[in-house]
């Protein structure tokens, strides 16, 4: 590609990284897929389109660019104004609790506040000394269920999704990290086709978007499959099966966390009766709340009553 006189002006790795952002902020990106603001998704995009780790030192960002890597960038950063795609589906990365993970438009781009849960080994809601299986539901990628492995090496983890196409993606992602003989992967529609065993830890990072939200998302999140993110008028519509049958899959002591999202304010009406706890996060996000397997089954009635 030419570059247009303008632009030949640029030529070091600061200079690419200022233009990117201005250009972002001209074009009115969203965010929200890994980055917060464009400064660090351009600084993100030109050191890809260099090869270089986004941690690159910034000791070296003075350094003058040779003719093709400039071009290289200005592709780059040009690509995310027209497409307004995420930038984890250009780059076919994402990163979830400090993993990199393989990523494209078959799921979702990994974001859940949950990663924080991981991190705490999901204290205090359980004892960390009591947990030997884990599901993740509704995987996806199956960052959850991968990051998930590593913090309790010696746990069974089993991972489900209704998607053939993510689960396609969940398997690239288990070769990378070599877990491919150790997390089991199953097709299935929530707990439907998931052989019947217990459970002491259920994530669920559900598709939990209303339809208000869903109409006023950008172009950003259009990308994603809506089959990851639809849920209903009021964005439950897959947390009410969620609840009808995770009792069964939990043991004794289970907890069960469940991400919704803006969807929060409707689930605490719809679910007055059931003990939540809805976490605070240091690190930011919000809409994840903990249920413990004792006050599901209490409950049951009451829960089957409103999916029914």
């Amino acid at each position: 590609m030419s570059i247009p006189e303008p632009l030949q002006v640029l030529t070091t790795i600061r200079d690419f990284i200022r233009w990117g952002t201005s250009e972002f902020q001209r074009n009115q990106l969203e965010y929200g897929h890994g980055f917060s603001n464009g400064l660090d998704e351009a600084r993100y995009l030109t050191l890809y389109a260099l090869s270089l780790p986004y941690d690159w030192s910034e000791h070296y960002y003075d350094s003058v660019l040779i003719l093709d890597e400039r071009e290289k960038v200005i592709e780059v950063l040009q690509l995310r104004v027209s497409s307004r795609k995420p930038a984890a589906y250009i780059t076919r990365q994402s990163w979830f609790c400090g993993l990199s993970f393989y990523v494209d438009e078959r799921v979702l781009v990994p974001r859940s506040p949950i990663a924080e849960l991981i991190g705490n080994e999901f204290e205090p809601w359980i004892d960390p000394g009591g947990i030997s299986r884990i599901l993740d539901l509704c995987s996806g990628s199956a960052c959850i269920a991968v990051a998930v492995q590593y913090a309790f090496p010696d746990a069974r983890v089993c991972a489900s999704d209704i998607s053939a196409d993510a689960l396609k993606v969940a398997l690239i992602n288990l070769e990378r990290h070599d877990l491919s003989n150790h997390i089991s992967l199953y097709e299935s529609d929530l707990f439907d086709d998931i052989p019947k065993q217990v459970f002491d830890v259920i994530t669920c990072n559900p598709p939990y978007v209303d339809a208000e939200e869903l109409s006023a998302l950008g172009d950003e999140f259009r990308h994603e499959p809506q089959l990851g993110l639809v849920a209903g008028a009021d964005g439950l519509q897959l947390v009410e099966r969620i609840l009808t049958q995770a009792g069964d899959y939990l043991s004794d002591h289970g907890v069960i966390f469940v991400e919704v999202g803006n969807s929060q304010a409707a689930m605490e009406d719809k679910y007055s009766f059931l003990p939540m706890t809805w976490i605070e996060f240091e690190l930011g996000g919000s809409g994840v709340c903990c249920i413990q397997a004792r006050d599901l089954k209490q409950q049951q009635a009451a829960i089957t009553a409103i999916a029914s």
